[in-house]
Parts: C-alpha cells; sequence; structure tokens
C-alpha cells in the first residue's frame, strides 16, 4: 500500500507546505485524478475550508515563507495540471495582488503561490483605478480573499518614467497617477531617474499612496479592513536580492 504523507499537527491551520497544499487525503479520495503510488498527489490548490481558517496576518505569514524558499532555490514540488482540475469547479485564493507589469516579478513565482491560490491584478506602476478597485472588491467581499497587497519593485520602468515626465500616448496618463508620488518623496540626493536609490524610494512610496487610495476610494474594502475581515498591506520586490518586503 502506498505511504500517506503525514497531516499537520492538531489545531493547525496549514498543513505540510502551507497554506498552498490540499490534504493527500482528497488525493486518495480521487478528487485530484491521481495515485498515489509513486510519489504524493499534490494538488496545491487551496480550499474553502483552509482558506476561511486562515487570517490575513497568517495569509502574509505564509507568502513570506513562500518568498524564503524562492530565495532559497528550493524546486517547488508541484503538479500544475493536479492544480488545474482541483481547480475546475471553484477557486477560493487568499490574496489579491496589484503587481506592476514587469515581467522579473510575477508574484505567483517570487512568493511561490501556484495555481489557483492568488488573485493577480497588473499594470504598470502598480497603480490602482476604479477597475481594479472593482476586481478588488470582487476578489474580497464575493470571493472571500483576506489579503490585498500592493506590490512594488526595485528598478520600475514606470516609476522612472514619472520621474522624467515621460510622454507616450495613453501611457501618459498612466504614469500622471505615479506622478504623485515623486512629488512625495522625502530623499537627499540627486531626484532624477539616474538615481537607482531614489527611484527605489519613490517606488516605495507609490505603494503606499496606493494603498491609501484604495482605503480612501473603496468604502467596501475599507469596512471590511474596519471589521478586520481583510488587511491592506504593501510589499516591495528587489530584483536584486528576490527579497520581498513587507512593509504594512
Amino acid at each position: 500500500m502506498c505511504d500517506v504523507s503525514k497531516q499537520p499537527p492538531e489545531g493547525s491551520h496549514l498543513n505540510r507546505r502551507g497554506f498552498l497544499m490540499v490534504p493527500t487525503a482528497a488525493a486518495a479520495a480521487g478528487l485530484l485524478g491521481g495515485s498515489l503510488c509513486g510519489g504524493v498527489v499534490r494538488a496545491d490548490v487551496l480550499t474553502r475550508e483552509q482558506r476561511d481558517k486562515m487570517t490575513p496576518d497568517e495569509i502574509i505569514a505564509e507568502m513570506k515563507r513562500g518568498n524564503q524558499r524562492f530565495r532559497n532555490g528550493e524546486e517547488p514540488l508541484r503538479d500544475f495540471l493536479a492544480a488545474q482540475k482541483a481547480s475546475v469547479a471553484g477557486q477560493y485564493p487568499a490574496t489579491i495582488i496589484l503587481s506592476c507589469i514587469d515581467s522579473r516579478a510575477p508574484a505567483e513565482v517570487i512568493m511561490d503561490l501556484g495555481l489557483g491560490n492568488v488573485f493577480n491584478s497588473r499594470v504598470a506602476g502598480n497603480i490602482a483605478n476604479e477597475d481594479i478597485l472593482g476586481s478588488m472588491e470582487f476578489a474580497c467581499k464575493v470571493a472571500g480573499a483576506k489579503v490585498v497587497l500592493v506590490l512594488g519593485h526595485t528598478s520600475c520602468g514606470a516609476i522612472k518614467g514619472a520621474i522624467d515626465n515621460v510622454e507616450l500616448g495613453n501611457l501618459t496618463a498612466l504614469l500622471a497617477k505615479i506622478r504623485p508620488a515623486v512629488t512625495a518623496t522625502v530623499f537627499d540626493g540627486d531626484r532624477s531617474s539616474k538615481n537607482p536609490a531614489f527611484v527605489d524610494a519613490v517606488a516605495r512610496k507609490n505603494v503606499e499612496l496606493t494603498m491609501a487610495q484604495i482605503l480612501k476610494k473603496s468604502p467596501v474594502l475599507r469596512e471590511l479592513q474596519s471589521k478586520r475581515a481583510i488587511k491592506v498591506a504593501g510589499a516591495m520586490y528587489n530584483l536584486a536580492t528576490a527579497t520581498v518586503e513587507f512593509f504594512a
């Protein structure tokens, strides 16, 4: 008979690899369409029960651990096809992440989140408009996500464009939404796009202002946070070190 992986300690909200793992019993019951023989079948997809038991702080802690695995070069033990099959009937993501379109900073990869566990909204400069706010309201109020994470990154091209007052088609209006962060950034030294330290300081300020705008412009999310049903958080991803720094 095939070995069955150990279950988490009694009372634990999380199983073996954190909130991304469906218990092996699900595979044994045939829910994942695979066999346990020759290795554990892992769907890596949250169930509603798992997600609903977690607090926003626990979810953030799991994202931190996922980034640590990424930084350590740990190979994800994932069966994406099993995850695809396991999530057909429904999805129960724990968080919605607003991040930049930068190809080097995909949230699912840099925080080892897998398939089906996170809503993703990506736009240059990780800014929030009414369409993104509506998406966040759906993710949290309707679908049950508990964390809204605004994720910026170092060496951001959109931030550099805002600093340089770039104008180009529809990009002009987008960069105008970032420009308040340029003005609001307190920085001693060269305030130009050629100064990496200033660019990163503006990127961080942009995350902070976006978080404030989310709560200001969305009564739905503001109410959920006031009831501690969700948490609006911010983070910066360092392209050089692969570290995600959470600061709220």
